[in-house]
């Protein structure tokens, strides 16, 4: 079996992309995980950049990691000095990170036009950076920055930047597609001739890289095309993160190597990490998790017609590549004015409310949400809302508060901004609670002062949190009388879960949409055994 080592650059590469930023301490939480997942290389950063990357290299120091490599990264030499001269090349030995990756030119058009260069000094500055880095004891990784490009316009100084690093004893070398503009046909041909360049060279072995980006949508297909023609490492980011539109996405790179081409790239049983990996790397950068992204988003495996999911029930391969859990993920039947009665029967079990098993429920729930629909509900989108509402077409729901009265109000003058002040009322088996809170809009003065009420009654909602609070327009023709549809995503330390609610009055929408989080949320603390009154 053919095996290919990971090489992860989210803490470097990734952070390059729009609004990406971790910390120190968040970019060795992620190291961490990547560890335990399995990644052999990990790219912590530039230490001769910014100080912050010094001080992830100076905590990742005092952990012992169990899988991975650590590795700095850096450039070449600058023209005209020593390698020792050379503050880029200290900083990265200073770093004390065991394996060091240098980028290098290896388009003519960068060397002499870009940089000003010679072509014989840039050759030089490879291959003296290399030298130096093997003479203090590191592996040494070399990216051929801007390879494809510089191979199409003149393929033989390209190949001789790469035997520079090679013959320098770089212990792998790797062809990166800067720009993101290659196909994957000429990327699997130059991959070819290039490994078989290497064996005229009659010297050791090295381990040929591939680095890609998606600024033509192909990173993963031109990643995947240079493993199928000799490549053995792949460099990417978790979530495809990088600059532009993004580096290759290992969260899809990595089930396709392991569950389709059957190429050995992780240890046992990490594959099924997969999705909590996606995860918390999302959540460590502050970014909402893409739905439609391959095996670990949760539309992955969605199915909404009523004919599909009739044909997963009988059969899931009629309708899944692979098995949703392989890579940590789970099968998510949609429900909309497109379901059929299995989708109600599929999701009523999925989510734990018991049907009369005649399918008259069934067909009762199918008529009236495709009622609700019409007037502008979608619950394809709002598993939270969905479960509630089945549990009251089935007189199953039993409310953990109920609301007995709010007031809003909000503030401007013509020195100040907007503030707004909430007022709420709830019960709570028969108790009253009266609150008032702040917020930065009236939503979120409810949010906090809802908050500050079932705090009372019930711990640890401190943990739960809004994620995303949506508005949409359901038909603008009436203007500011239309309809809107108010959409919530919550989350706590295990779970996400979208609610929803339609109204002509903004304000209604979203207190229906905040409603139904929290009695989401607090039935199912209610099931694990949390108690009102604690």
């Amino acid at each position: 079996m053919k095996s290919v080592l990971l090489y992860d650059t989210t803490l470097r590469d990734g952070t390059q992309g729009e609004s990406v930023c971790f910390t120190a301490e968040e970019k060795l939480a992620i190291a961490m995980r990547l560890d335990e997942f399995g990644i052999h290389y990990i790219e912590g950063g530039w230490p001769g950049s910014n100080p912050k990357d010094m001080q992830f290299f100076e905590l990742a120091g005092r952990v012992s990691f169990k899988h991975a490599k650590i590795a700095a990264f850096g450039s070449t030499r600058r023209a005209g000095i020593s390698p020792a001269e050379d503050a880029n090349l200290r900083a990265l030995l200073e770093s004390g990170a065991p394996v060091v990756t240098i980028f290098g030119k290896s388009w003519t058009l960068h060397v002499e036009e870009i940089m000003g260069n010679t072509l014989e000094e840039n050759l030089a500055m490879i291959a003296d950076s290399i030298a130096f880095l093997k003479a203090a004891g590191r592996e040494v990784i070399y990216d051929a920055e801007h390879f494809f490009d510089g191979y199409e316009q003149d393929s033989a100084y390209a190949l001789r930047t790469l035997e520079a690093a090679y013959r320098s004893g770089a212990d792998a070398v790797v062809l990166c597609d800067t720009n993101g503009g290659t196909l994957p046909d000429r990327v699997a041909r130059i991959v070819a001739e290039v490994r078989e360049g290497f064996s005229k060279w009659n010297g050791r072995q090295v381990r040929l890289g591939i680095h890609t980006h998606d600024d033509c949508g192909l990173a993963v297909a031109n990643s995947l095309a240079a493993v199928q023609a000799g490549a053995d490492m792949v460099q990417g980011t978790i979530n495809g993160f990088g600059e532009r539109c993004g580096n290759a996405d290992l969260t899809t790179i990595i089930p396709v190597l392991c569950l389709k081409m059957h190429v050995d790239c992780l240890p046992e049983g990490r594959l099924e990490r997969l999705k909590r990996l996606s995860r918390f790397v999302d959540e460590t950068a502050n970014m909402i998790p893409r739905n439609a992204r391959p095996f670990v988003g949760k539309s992955a495996f969605a199915h909404k017609g009523g004919v599909h999911v009739s044909a997963i029930r009988k059969n899931p391969r009629a309708y899944e590549h692979i098995d949703p859990e392989r890579v940590g993920n789970k099968r998510h039947v949609l429900v909309s004015d497109m379901s059929g009665r299995s989708n109600i029967e599929y999701k009523a079990r999925e989510l734990g409310v018991e049907l009369n098993g005649n399918g008259l429920d069934a067909q009762k729930i199918v008529a009236e949400i495709k009622k609700m629909e019409q007037e502008g509900y979608q619950f394809d989108t709002a598993d939270g809302s969905f479960k509630l509402l089945l549990q009251r077409f089935t007189d199953q729901y039993q409310p953990l508060f109920d609301l007995e009265a709010f007031r809003i109000t909000i503030e401007k003058d013509k020195d100040r901004p907007c503030s707004a002040h909430a007022t709420i009322k709830i019960s709570v088996e028969g108790r009253n609670e009266i609150t008032a809170a702040e917020g930065n809009g009236p939503v979120s003065a409810l949010d906090n002062a809802l908050r500050k009420a079932l705090d009372k009654f019930y711990p640890n909602l401190d943990r739960m949190r809004l994620v995303d609070f949506k508005v949409r327009v359901i038909d603008g023709r009436l203007g500011t009388a239309a309809k809107v549809r108010v959409s919530i995503e919550s989350r706590d330390e295990d779970h996400v879960w979208s609610t929803i609610g339609v109204s002509e009055d903004i304000i209604e929408a979203s207190w229906q949409a905040l409603a139904d989080s929290f009695q989401y949320k607090l039935a199912r603390n209610t099931d694990t055994g949390a108690k009102a009154f604690p």
